[in-house]
């Protein structure tokens, strides 16, 4: 199956879940990731504001800041396609939100890369391998190839989000760990690079 194809079949799992659901899983998969060694010895952890199918980061973002950790959002350029690393202080205010649904912060003061500790980064789907499959746009890929980014990643999602294998090249990043709303699973560097496809 390529990626089109995958994509499609990831989008219909995650549009069909009940929104009941999908709270109970976001919950759930929050609680675990906040349970994790990288979450609770991060001082700044990047966390992506969530559209509405997709695991609701919101609990966790709420527990960084209780426990006194900066917490990071990715602000879309959209004319250069990249991400910037911004910091932010409320869930409620200085966002704007596109067509998409996806939640944009208008402020926030960018943060180097060297000093976020670890990365929460959404797909559509993962493997067991660490492989991750996005929207098409690369932008996390890009980001998490910057060589200043020494920061561990992480892949947030439902258990249903998970599939035998995803197609990869050369310019797909991995994530260290997976946690969904039933498991936290740890990648080694050479499963995550294994049976990669030809780019």
């Amino acid at each position: 199956m390529d990626k089109s194809q995958l994509r499609r079949e990831l989008q219909n799992r995650l549009l069909t879940l009940p929104p009941e659901k999908r709270t109970e899983k976001s919950h759930k998969a929050c609680r675990n990731l906040i349970a994790t060694s990288e979450f609770q010895g991060a001082s700044a952890v990047m966390m992506y504001l969530s559209l509405p199918h997709e695991a609701d980061t919101s609990e966790a973002i709420l527990h960084a800041w209780q426990l006194g950790k900066t917490v990071v959002v990715p602000k879309i350029s959209w004319q250069q396609r990249h991400m910037i690393p911004v910091t932010i202080s409320s869930l409620e205010t200085d966002f704007e939100t596109g067509v998409s649904g996806l939640r944009n912060p208008i402020t926030g003061a960018p943060i180097p890369f060297e000093e976020i500790d670890l990365v929460v980064a959404p797909a559509l789907g993962f493997d067991r391998k660490g492989n991750r499959l996005g929207r098409g746009g690369c932008y996390y890929d890009r980001f998490f190839a910057n060589e200043k980014l020494k920061a561990r990643r992480c892949g947030l999602g439902f258990a249903e989000q998970i599939v035998d294998s995803i197609p990869v090249t050369e310019s797909d990043e991995p994530v260290d760990f997976l946690v969904t709303d039933e498991e936290v699973i740890y990648f080694t560097q050479t499963d995550q690079f294994f049976d990669r496809a030809p780019s």
